[in-house]
């Protein structure tokens, strides 16, 4: 049964932005702002059913933006029991059943539900991360000092992610890149990769690695559509994967806009709708792509197989690639 506190949300359809009054401190549910009485939940944002699958402890490390080390049980969040078993612990098990099977069922996930499972957990990183900046002053508890273009994209992730709970629509868009990608290794270990202030996902396991930039309203997909046109319905190989994957991190850098939306609440629905990127300003929606600069995040990328970045820009002009035909953009 839904309880009271998440009843009166739905009912109101009140949209919670906790980055108007900087939210972090643990007395709120982290995604619909319910108050806590005893109806508390200490959600892992990487959860036990992922982390049984991929045969992990949880006592695997990740290192905070300030540096600061956690291990994967500690990634904890504050959340209403009754959004958990209503609304997150359904989304979780589309998610389970399908990463149990592999490629075959994930292609098939709508990217609305890879969207909310990684929103979610990008979100929930972030949650993190802002609170243990806020405990070693590195941020004012009220986020006067962080950079407002990036507290507003963070916003507009958190906005949307609401429709786990409430019947939010997207109005002739979606706000995501998503690509699932199929890999030869059908037993490609668990790993994932992420950068918060761009908010790039990426993941892979078993035969499936999925890439995800969560607020650029489909530009880098397109972006990048020579490439993915080439390898669709295709095997690739994870080096292959990890090319594919630095792309995406570098181009999601370069791309120039901040995504803005008019949300509209009607009724019991709640409908946002994309305005229009280009806007007044006449420039390209990315900055120039530079191969020195992209080299040295494919670097990053490849380090399991020890890529050099002088090995890389060998030959400056055609960057190493795992690819026949590279598709790499044009510099300028």
């Amino acid at each position: 049964m839904v309880q009271l506190d998440l009843l009166c949300i739905m009912i109101k359809n009140s949209l919670y932005q906790p980055f108007k009054t900087f939210d972090f401190k643990s007395k709120n549910c982290f995604l619909s702002g319910a108050s806590f009485q005893d109806d508390v939940e200490k959600l892992n944002i990487l959860p036990n059913w992922l982390l049984q699958l991929a045969q992990l402890t949880g006592e695997e490390q990740i290192k905070l933006l300030d540096e600061s080390v956690s291990s994967y049980n500690q990634l904890n969040v504050p959340c209403s029991k009754s959004l958990y078993q209503n609304f997150i612990l359904p989304l979780d098990q589309e998610i389970e059943k399908a990463f149990e099977t592999g490629y075959a069922a994930v292609s098939k996930l709508p990217e609305l539900s890879l969207f909310k499972w990684i929103g979610k957990f990008m979100y929930g990183l972030i949650y993190i991360e802002m609170q243990a900046a806020i405990k070693q002053n590195q941020l004012r508890p009220d986020g006067i000092n962080m950079g407002q273009g990036v507290m507003h994209k963070f916003g507009n992730l958190h906005t949307m992610l609401q429709s786990i709970y409430l019947d939010v629509k997207f109005e002739d868009f979606n706000p995501w890149s998503i690509v699932v990608i199929e890999l030869e290794n059908e037993n490609t270990p668990f790993s994932f990769k992420d950068e918060i202030n761009t908010l790039t996902y990426s993941l892979k396991f078993k035969n499936f690695g999925i890439v995800a930039c969560l607020q650029d309203n489909g530009t880098n997909k397109r972006y990048h559509a020579n490439i993915l046109a080439a390898i669709a319905e295709k095997k690739i190989i994870e080096q292959q994967f990890e090319e594919i994957c630095a792309r995406f991190y570098y181009s999601s850098y370069l791309f120039n806009r901040l995504p803005e939306y008019n949300i509209m609440p009607v009724g019991e629905e709640t409908f946002i709708e994309a305005m229009p990127l280009k806007g007044t300003q006449n420039k390209a929606l990315f900055d120039a792509w530079q191969h020195k600069t992209y080299a040295q995040v494919l670097e990053n990328f490849w380090k399991p197989w020890g890529h050099t970045l002088f090995e890389i820009l060998k030959d400056p002009n055609h960057p190493l690639s795992y690819f026949e035909k590279t598709f790499l953009p044009d510099t300028q």
